[in-house]
C-alpha cells in the first residue's frame, strides 16, 4: 500500500473538489454575511405572523437560510476533515459553529408560536396563501406535537432546565473520553504502551490470546472502577427520560422516543421477540467458534478473533471500484453510472494522510452532490467500506435529484438500508467468484460477524433499554447491581450458554454511550434486517422489488420510514421481514460449519 506523508502527494483524481461548494473561499464569505442578514430578519418576524402570507414569507426565507447554511457549514467541515491540524480552516468551522447559534436562536420562537396556533387558524392561513401548500405537509407534522407541547410558562421552565437535565448524559461524555484511562499494554513489538480505544479494537481480534486477555481485562478496568458513578449516571438519564415523558403527556419513554418516526411500540417489540425466537443460529455459531479456536472455555475476549487466519488480500482502490460496480450491478446500469460519476467528478477523498480525520462517512449536500471521505488502505475492510459509503452517497444523490429540498433528507431510520443493500450484494459477488477456499471462509465469517455486531447485539441493546426504563417507570430501583443482573441474563441469553463468564461481561452496560440516547439502537437493527431481505430479493431476480427499491432512493422523506419501507414489500410490523433475515444469517452459519 502507498503512503503519502501530505495531502499534495496524493492524485488529484483522489481527492474531493470543493470547488464545487464554494469555488472560491470569498463566496463562503458572501454566503455567511447574508445568513446574518437572512437570521436578523427572522427573528424580527417574532410577534409578525398574523396571517397566510407572512407565515409563507418566514417558512420561504428560513428554506433558503438553511440551503445557504448547509453549503457553509459543509465546507467549513469538509475543510477541517481533511487535515485536522489546519487552524485557517478550523477558524472557519468555528464561525460556522457560531452561526449556527445565532440562527437556532433567531428562529427558536417559531415552534412555541406555530403550536400555539388553533387547528382551526392554520387550516385558514393554508387555505388563503398558495404559497403555503409547498410547506403543509411540514406544518402538519410538527403540528402532531401539539399535545405533548405545555403551555408557554412550562416551556420556558423545562428548557431553563435543560441544561440540568444533560449532566447525565454530559457527565458519562466526560468520564468516557476524557477521565478514563486503560493503563498499558504490551504492543505487537513487546513494549509496554498505554491503551486506547484504537488499539483495543486492534487487539481483541489478536491471535494471541493473552493478548486478546490482557487487553480485555484493562479495557474493562476502568469501568469496573467507576461502577457507581457510572451507574448513577445511567440511572439519572433514565429517569430523566421517564420524567419527561410523563411531563409531555406520553403514554411511555418507548412511544415518546419512535412519536418522531411515527413507529408503533408494536414494531420495537416485534422486533426484539421475532429474534429470540430465531436466535438459534447465533448460539452454533457460538460453538462453532470455540471448536474453530480449540478452545476448552470459551470467553468474551474470544468473541471478535477472526476465524480464518492469514488472509489479507491486496486490493488496490482502482480495482477496488472495479469490484463494487460488477457487484453492484444487479441494481441497474443507471446506479453504475452515478458511481461512475462519483469517482470521475471527484466526489470522494481516497488516500490516508497525516491529519486527515479517521474513518468513513457520506454527506449529501442539496444542489450541489453528497461528497465521500475514506481512508483506503487497499485491503477487504477498505473494500467493504468504499460500498458502503457509496451506497449512503448514491441514496442522498437520488433523494436530493427528486425530492424538493423540504423532503430531500432521508430518515435515520432507513439511513442504513442502502449501505447494507450493497454490501449483500458484494459479499454475494466475491462468494461467487472467489476459488480460494480460506478467502471464501474469510468473507463468510465477516458478513456472520457483521451481522452479529449490527443486528444481534443491538437488539440486545434494545431490550436492555426497555427493560431498565419499564423499572424505573415502576419506581424500581436502578443499581449498579440491577444493571449487572439484567445485562448479564440478555447477554446469556443472547450469546447461548457455551462462554464462560468473566467478571467483566455482567458490566457491559457501563460503556455504551448509546445508552444515553435512548431507544435509538434498534434503528441500526430494523435497518439491517430490511436491506438483507430486499437484497436478497434483488439477487433472486425479483423485478418489482428492484423498481421498488430504487423508487425508495428517490424518496427521501416524502413518507414516514415505514411506509417508505412498506412500498418495497418490507413491513416491519409483522415478523416476516426479520425472520427472511434471520433465515438467511442461519444459512450462512450452516455454510460456513461446512467450510
Amino acid at each position: 500500500m502507498k503512503t503519502y506523508s501530505s495531502r499534495t502527494e496524493v492524485p488529484i483524481n483522489e481527492k474531493w473538489n470543493l470547488a464545487d461548494i464554494y469555488f472560491e473561499q470569498s463566496k463562503w464569505e458572501e454566503d455567511y454575511q447574508v445568513i446574518e442578514k437572512m437570521a436578523g430578519k427572522l427573528k424580527a418576524s417574532d410577534g409578525g405572523i398574523q396571517d397566510g402570507h407572512t407565515l409563507y414569507q418566514y417558512l420561504k426565507l428560513n428554506e433558503e437560510l438553511s440551503f445557504r447554511f448547509s453549503k457553509v457549514y459543509a465546507y467549513a467541515m469538509l475543510k477541517v476533515d481533511e487535515d485536522t491540524r489546519d487552524t485557517s480552516a478550523q477558524v472557519f468551522l468555528d464561525r460556522a459553529k457560531l452561526l449556527s447559534v445565532k440562527v437556532s436562536s433567531a428562529t427558536s420562537f417559531f415552534m412555541p408560536y406555530l403550536l400555539s396556533l388553533e387547528k382551526e387558524t392554520l387550516k385558514g392561513y393554508i387555505s388563503e396563501e398558495q404559497g403555503l401548500a409547498y410547506f403543509e405537509e411540514d406544518l402538519w407534522e410538527s403540528f402532531r406535537y401539539k399535545e405533548h407541547v405545555l403551555s408557554k410558562e412550562q416551556e420556558e421552565i423545562l428548557s431553563q432546565l435543560g441544561e440540568a437535565l444533560s449532566v447525565p448524559t454530559h457527565t458519562f461524555g466526560m468520564m468516557n473520553n476524557a477521565d478514563i484511562k486503560f493503563g498499558e499494554v504490551t504492543d505487537e513489538s513487546g513494549e509496554r504502551v498505554e491503551l486506547t480505544r484504537g488499539m483495543y479494537s486492534k487487539l481483541i481480534e489478536d491471535e494471541d490470546r493473552d493478548k486478546r486477555r490482557e487487553a480485555y481485562k484493562a479495557y474493562y478496568k476502568p469501568y469496573v472502577q467507576l461502577k457507581n458513578s457510572i451507574a448513577s449516571t445511567l440511572s439519572a438519564a433514565i429517569k430523566n427520560n421517564v420524567t419527561l415523558s410523563r411531563i409531555r403527556h406520553y403514554p411511555s419513554v418507548l412511544e415518546k422516543a419512535l412519536f418522531g418516526d411515527k413507529v408503533p411500540k408494536e414494531v420495537y417489540e416485534n422486533l426484539i421477540q421475532t429474534t429470540k425466537n430465531n436466535i438459534g443460529p447465533l448460539h452454533q455459531y457460538t460453538k462453532i467458534r470455540k471448536e474453530k479456536l480449540k478452545l476448552d472455555e470459551l470467553r468474551q475476549y474470544d468473541m471478535s478473533v477472526p476465524l480464518v487466519s492469514g488472509v489479507k488480500p491486496v486490493i488496490p482502490y482502482e480495482e477496488a471500484f472495479e469490484i463494487m460496480c460488477k457487484a453492484l450491478s444487479p441494481l441497474g446500469e443507471d446506479y453504475i453510472e452515478i458511481l461512475k460519476e462519483f469517482k470521475d467528478r471527484s466526489y470522494i477523498d481516497v488516500r490516508e494522510t497525516p491529519g486527515k480525520r479517521s474513518g468513513a462517512y457520506n454527506l449529501g449536500i442539496y444542489g450541489v452532490h453528497p461528497y465521500i471521505l475514506l481512508n483506503h488502505r487497499d485491503d477487504l475492510d477498505s473494500l467493504f467500506t468504499l460500498v458502503h459509503e457509496c451506497g449512503h452517497g448514491v441514496h442522498s444523490r437520488l433523494s436530493s435529484d427528486h425530492q424538493p429540498q423540504i423532503t430531500a433528507r432521508y430518515s435515520i431510520f432507513v439511513a442504513e438500508v442502502a449501505s447494507t443493500v450493497n454490501e449483500v450484494l458484494l459479499i454475494n459477488y466475491l462468494l461467487n467468484n472467489e476459488k480460494d477456499t480460506a478467502i471464501r471462509k474469510h468473507l463468510i465469517n465477516h458478513f456472520i460477524d457483521q451481522f452479529k455486531g449490527t443486528f444481534f447485539t443491538q437488539v440486545m441493546f434494545a431490550e436492555f433499554e426497555k427493560k431498565t426504563h419499564e423499572m424505573a417507570d415502576k419506581g424500581l430501583p436502578l443499581n449498579v447491581e440491577v444493571f449487572n443482573q439484567t445485562y448479564e441474563a440478555l447477554f446469556r441469553e443472547y450469546n447461548g450458554d457455551e462462554i464462560v463468564f468473566d467478571n467483566e461481561v455482567k458490566y457491559g452496560w457501563s460503556r455504551i454511550p448509546h445508552f444515553y440516547r435512548p431507544f435509538y439502537v434498534y434503528k441500526y437493527a430494523t435497518g439491517f434486517a430490511s436491506a438483507i431481505h430486499l437484497a436478497t430479493q434483488i439477487l433472486d431476480g425479483d423485478q418489482e422489488t428492484l423498481h421498488s427499491y430504487l423508487e425508495f432512493l428517490k424518496s427521501g422523506s416524502s413518507d414516514y420510514p415505514l411506509e417508505l419501507l412498506k412500498k418495497t414489500g418490507v413491513d416491519l410490523t409483522t415478523p416476516d421481514s426479520i425472520e427472511n433475515s434471520l433465515k438467511r444469517f442461519g444459512k450462512l452459519v450452516e455454510e460456513f460449519s461446512k467450510i
